[in-house]
C-alpha cells in the first residue's frame, strides 16, 4: 500500500457511467464517490465498462466483437483520475433490444476480456447500478471479496418489470455482501420486490463536494437555472412556460438552460413562439465544472421535475449557495426533510406552469429574510458530505478496521451533474 494512501484495503469500483472526453457529465455521480472515499483507501482502480452501440447486420457485429477482442488486451491502459485513483476503460459491444440482463451479460463478458480471464484483484469491489455494475461486478469479484451495490437509478421500475432482468437482480441482491440505495424512495421499490432480501438494503446517499461556495450571496432572484436533462419527465416544457408568465412581470429576468435531451429544438422553437427568446440560454450539454460555476453566477435554480430518487442538482445547488425552486417529487422532499423554507421553495408537481409561478413568487416575497441558506449548507454537508459519506462506506468495506476518520477529502472542488447522475 503506497504510504501517502489511507489505512484502508485496496478497492475496486465497477461502473456502467463514468465521465468522458465525449460526455463528460455522466456518471459525474460516481466520480464524486471516488473523490469521496478514495483517500481513506490504499489502491483504488475504477473499471468503466462503457456501452458502444453496433447498429449493424448480425454477421458484421460478431466480425467487429472478435476484432475487439483481439484488440483489447493492446487497447487498455489504466490512467490516473480521481483521488489517486486508477481508471480502466472497457469499451462493452452492444445493440439495440437488449434487456437490462442482458446488457450485464455483455458488461460481465467484456471485463472478464479486459482482466484477462482474472478475477479484479481488490478485497473490495463497489459496484454501481444492480445489474450492469452489481452482476458484473459479482461475476468477476475474486472468490471471498466483499461486494457492494449502490442503486442510483430513476429508471428501476423499468428494469424491475424485465422478467429476466428482475430474477438477475434477486441473485445480485442474494450474492452481494450489501446492497445500498441512494434515497429511501428506491429502498421502499425493492423491498416491495424482494420481500425476503429487503434486511439486505440500506441507504447511504451520493457525496456531495461542500468546498466551492459562491463568493457573494444571492440578493435577488432573477438569473434562474435549470440544470439538467431536457425531458418531459424533467417538466422543463412547464419551466419555459412559468418563466414568460414571470417575465412578463419583470423584463429583467433571464433563464439559462443547460443540459441535453430531445426537447431541446421544441423548447427553443416555444421560446420564440412565447416572444422571450432573447431571456432563455440553451446552453446544452455541460461539463461538471462548468454546472457548478453556473450555480455560482445564477440567482435561483429551478427544478419542477416529475420524478427524481434523490434529485443531486438540488443539493449541489444549495451548496453553491443557490436558492432553490424544486417540485415534491419523490427525493427533495426527502433530502430537504426540515429545511425546506430555509433552502427555497418546494411545489406540488402539478401539470401545469401556474404553480411554478406561483412557487416563485411566494419565494420572491419572502426573500431573503424568509430563508437561511447557511444553515440548509450546514444541514445537507452533514447528511450528503464527502467526509460523511466517505465514513459509511468505510464502515462497511472496512468492518475490522479502526474508525477511519479524517480521510476523506472534504475540500475537494464541487463537482457538478448537468444530468443529475442517477436521474439520467
Amino acid at each position: 500500500m503506497a504510504a501517502d494512501r489511507g489505512a484502508g484495503g485496496d478497492v475496486a469500483v465497477v461502473t456502467p457511467w463514468y465521465p468522458n472526453p465525449m460526455q463528460e457529465w455522466a456518471g459525474s455521480f460516481v466520480r464524486s464517490m471516488v473523490e469521496a472515499t478514495g483517500p481513506g483507501c490504499g489502491e483504488f482502480t475504477v473499471y468503466h465498462t462503457e456501452a458502444w452501440l453496433m447498429r449493424r447486420p448480425a454477421e458484421e457485429v460478431e466480425a467487429a466483437r472478435e476484432a475487439h477482442r483481439r484488440l483489447l488486451p493492446v487497447a487498455l491502459h489504466p490512467v490516473p483520475d480521481a483521488a489517486g485513483s486508477r481508471l480502466v476503460r472497457v469499451p462493452v459491444p452492444t445493440v439495440p433490444d437488449y434487456t437490462f440482463a442482458e446488457l450485464a451479460v455483455q458488461h460481465a463478458r467484456w471485463l472478464r476480456e479486459a482482466l484477462g480471464g482474472e478475477p479484479i484483484p481488490a478485497p473490495v469491489v463497489h459496484a454501481h447500478v444492480g445489474l450492469r455494475g452489481g452482476w458484473t461486478a459479482l461475476e468477476n469479484a475474486r472468490p471471498g471479496a466483499r461486494v457492494f451495490v449502490t442503486e442510483h437509478a430513476s429508471f428501476l421500475d423499468k428494469v424491475l418489470e424485465q422478467p429476466d432482468s428482475r430474477e438477475m437482480y434477486e441473485q445480485v441482491l442474494e450474492r452481494c455482501t450489501g446492497f445500498l440505495v441512494v434515497t429511501d424512495v428506491l429502498r421502499d421499490t425493492l423491498a416491495e420486490a424482494f420481500p425476503a432480501l429487503a434486511h439486505k438494503i440500506e441507504m447511504i446517499s451520493n457525496p456531495i463536494s461542500f468546498g466551492a461556495p459562491r463568493e457573494r450571496p444571492v440578493t435577488e432572484l432573477r438569473r434562474w437555472l435549470y440544470v439538467g436533462t431536457l425531458v418531459e419527465r424533467k417538466g422543463v416544457g412547464w419551466l419555459l412556460e412559468a418563466f414568460a408568465e414571470c417575465l412578463a412581470e419583470d423584463p429583467g429576468l433571464t433563464l439559462t438552460m443547460a443540459g441535453p435531451g430531445v426537447l431541446a429544438r421544441r423548447l427553443e422553437e416555444r421560446a420564440a413562439e412565447l416572444g422571450v427568446g432573447h431571456a432563455v440560454s440553451f446552453l446544452g450539454a455541460v461539463a461538471p465544472d462548468e454546472a457548478a460555476r453556473l450555480m455560482r453566477e445564477h440567482d435561483l435554480l429551478v427544478h419542477p421535475a416529475r420524478w427524481e430518487t434523490f434529485g443531486v442538482t438540488i443539493i449541489e445547488a444549495v451548496a453553491a449557495g443557490l436558492p432553490v425552486l424544486v417540485t415534491r417529487c419523490g427525493g427533495p422532499e426527502r433530502t430537504l426533510a426540515g429545511i425546506e423554507t430555509a433552502a427555497g421553495e418546494m411545489i406540488d408537481v402539478e401539470e401545469n406552469a401556474s404553480s411554478i409561478v406561483d412557487g416563485y413568487r411566494r419565494l420572491r416575497d419572502r426573500f431573503p429574510d424568509g430563508l437561511d441558506l447557511a444553515k440548509a449548507r450546514e444541514i445537507l454537508d452533514g447528511r450528503f458530505g464527502y467526509r460523511t459519506v466517505a465514513e459509511a462506506h468505510y464502515r462497511h468495506w472496512f468492518p475490522e478496521a479502526p474508525a477511519n476518520k479524517g480521510t476523506a477529502n472534504k475540500g475537494t472542488a464541487n463537482k457538478g451533474t448537468a444530468d443529475g447522475g442517477e436521474e439520467a
